[in-house]
């Protein structure tokens, strides 16, 4: 017989925070998927591997591709996909449980809860944020590209109860060492669709922070809701920056 559940991940450089997220799945997940970026440098792939995973090493193309590896590794009937700076909470735990032993749909969508700087943020566009995580296997593909991947599924989709605990970057260090790579591979989607820079996105950085932080009640969350705020202004403006890099270089060609 197949494992029920299948807990799908992908991976790079990941030591300080995978063992925490398989610690998480242990004793719900019956099969663990580890894709393994060939970039990576640490423990990684040993931690996966010691833990019992199903794991592979592949080069990094864009986000869907490498997570849809993922999903092609597991023989699972269903399917949970997290992230290892991804926690499932004891509630969200129960209800997979509850769900798994009598299904109602096809997939199902999660709360997440974003903890930055030791504090969970509630405000400023993140109190909200919900995404399909459970899924039946055959019901479902990964899509997109470079960034912002996510699920097709064939069928209904309902909600859980409970929360995955997100916490993206433990300090400003990891923030800051992240965003090259996330900020290049925002430009250069944005360049693959046609998307060109104009001198209005430089306005991005004071809208974006002010949004957040007022609009959006970023304020509320004190000064990590603050940071963030003036974290994500920047983030969005500088993929617009390299984008009139990537324009400049074509343009030298």
């Amino acid at each position: 017989m197949p494992p029920l559940l299948s807990a799908v991940l992908i991976a790079t450089d990941e030591e300080r925070d995978l063992p925490g997220c398989l610690q998480s799945l242990k004793g719900l997940a019956d099969e663990l998927v580890v894709v393994v970026d060939e970039a990576t440098t640490d423990r990684t792939e040993e931690i996966a591997a010691a833990a019992g995973a199903k794991v592979a090493r592949r080069k990094f193309d864009d986000y869907a591709a490498q997570r849809q590896a993922s999903l092609d590794m597991a023989t699972g009937e269903w399917c949970l996909w997290i992230d290892p700076d991804e926690r499932l909470t004891p509630g969200l735990r129960e209800a997979v449980r509850t769900k798994l032993a009598a299904p109602d749909a096809a997939a199902y969508g999660m709360p997440f809860a974003v903890w930055f700087l030791g504090r969970r943020l509630r405000w400023g566009g993140l109190g909200s944020e919900r995404h399909v995580r459970l899924f039946r296997r055959e019901r479902a593909r990964f899509k997109g590209g470079l960034l912002h991947e996510g699920l097709e599924v064939t069928g209904r989709i309902k909600k859980l109860p409970g929360a995955m605990r997100h916490e993206p970057y433990r300090d400003l260090s990891e923030y800051l060492g992240k965003l090259d790579r996330y900020t290049s591979l925002a430009a250069r989607k944005r360049w693959d669709q046609g998307r060109r820079f104009h001198w209005w996105h430089h306005l991005i950085l004071p809208w974006e922070f002010f949004a957040r932080a007022v609009f959006k009640l970023g304020f509320l969350d004190g000064y990590p809701g603050l940071v963030w705020a003036g974290l994500a202004a920047f983030h969005g403006w500088l993929k617009y920056v390299k984008l009139r890099e990537i324009e400049k270089e074509t343009k030298a060609c």
